[in-house]
């Protein structure tokens, strides 16, 4: 993603790409072939060389040393990595600078976005998820329709395919073919990083799943029209509250759906007459239920819009909540022994997780939110979360049952826990 984001920006009237960084130097090349930019690179100890806007970009394969420069000068930091803990140390040092932080990162979004905003409100500058992700978008269309006088029912997403048990070995090619790694590709087959998109646009929206890893529906191989969504759930015994929910196979594949109420019978004329799709209430208050979708989201092509909108509105796309309704909680993937060491909560092959109000996880003796389970450090120096009992093929988690090694993560874990 931060290939995309470099060649957008680059591309954005009104916009100077600063700084490119990456533990990757063929990364960098690539995203300065890809800008038309010629690289700096910046020594870890600075002082910084000069650079011309518009044609050169600094490099650094050190960000936190970059970031800790003190003549280094920006206005928004991007973050891509798909990381928490260092992920969140970058956004922090961005925030110290009084820099503005857009998150093409979900992960880190919903893990310690409370913890960001609490920086991020006390130096007047905002953090928010990205523009083009798919709750960035359903944040964009929830903000106008909610002007209009709708309320909110449902905000929904539509997928392209799901495997809830998908591991490593049977995805390695496909996950090459897409340019995915294969943690990458294994989180968004197994829905987990569908999960996490929901969860941040519930908690930031106020709506909640209606089960565990939402209702859902499955068209098959037969693909749909995304219209059909509006004889697929039973709005009326929904949540007064509104939830979030998905589609699988539906068409336009790549978009996104909210359905939103209203009685007004002139409006609905209207409504009717502007060609919006709708169904009507059986409740005594009536009104009708309406379809609106977006057929794509764009990703780093939208990415622009976060960054103008936080830079000279000071207002974000969708802003971390201060408080969870919802946290995405890992699920045993397959029959799990005591002892099972778990790196990878996200991507990997134990567990997969699955968006659920804090309420219901509380309820059934505190489950453990799939981000926390990240490990750190590489070979035999790994430090991973470790199973303490044995699970059976789809159990939830007991957070009881997790034995949480010392890592960067927890400690950023327990700092946001000390705020609330």
């Amino acid at each position: 993603m931060g290939l995309g984001v470099a060649w957008q920006v680059a591309r954005t009237p009104g916009m100077d790409l600063v700084f490119i960084t990456d533990i990757s130097p063929d990364a960098i090349a690539k995203g300065l072939a890809s800008t038309n930019r010629s690289g700096i690179p910046v020594p870890t100890s600075g002082p910084l060389p000069p650079r011309t806007p518009k044609s050169e970009v600094w490099t650094s394969l050190d960000t936190t040393a970059l970031l800790a420069l003190p003549d280094l000068e920006f206005d928004v930091l991007v973050e891509c990595t798909n990381t928490i803990a260092p992920a969140t140390h970058f956004c922090l040092a961005a925030i110290a600078k009084k820099a503005h932080v857009v998150l093409m990162n979900a992960e880190v979004d919903l893990a310690l976005g409370q913890l960001l905003k609490h920086e991020a409100d006390k130096q007047g500058v905002v953090v928010t998820s990205d523009a083009g992700d798919q709750h960035g978008v359903l944040s964009t269309m929830i903000e106008e329709i909610e002007l209009w006088g709708f309320r909110i029912v449902q905000a929904g997403n539509i997928k392209g395919y799901l495997e809830r048990h998908a591991v490593a070995e049977s995805k390695r090619e496909i996950a090459a073919n897409l340019k995915l790694s294969v943690i990458q590709c294994i989180a968004y087959t197994d829905g987990t990083k569908l999960n996490i998109e929901m969860a941040l646009i519930g908690n930031g929206a106020g709506l909640v799943p209606l089960q565990p890893g939402m209702r859902g529906h499955e068209f098959g191989s037969a693909k749909k029209d995304v219209k059909e969504v509006l004889d697929l759930f039973d709005f009326d015994a929904s949540s007064p509250t509104g939830h979030i929910d998905y589609v699988v196979n539906a068409e336009p594949g790549g978009g996104v759906y909210v359905v939103a109420w209203q009685d007004d019978a002139d409006r609905h004329f209207l409504m009717n007459y502007y060609k919006v799709n709708a169904v009507a209430s059986k409740q005594a208050n009536g009104g009708w239920y309406y379809l609106f979708y977006r057929p794509y989201h764009l990703c780093t092509l939208e990415t622009p819009r976060a960054i103008a909108q936080a830079f000279f509105l000071n207002k974000p796309v969708l802003a971390p909540a201060a408080s969870k309704l919802s946290d995405v909680y890992a699920y045993a993937k397959t029959d799990l022994p005591a002892g099972t060491r778990i790196y990878h909560g996200i991507g990997g092959d134990e567990v997969y997780g699955l968006v659920e109000t804090c309420a219901a996880a509380d309820a059934r003796g505190g489950g453990v939110p799939v981000c926390a389970l990240e490990g750190e450090g590489h070979g035999d120096h790994a430090k991973a979360a470790i199973l303490t009992k044995a699970y059976r093929k789809d159990e939830p988690i007991a957070l009881a049952d997790i034995e949480f090694p010392d890592t960067d993560l927890q400690r950023l874990l327990k700092r946001q826990d000390a705020l609330t």
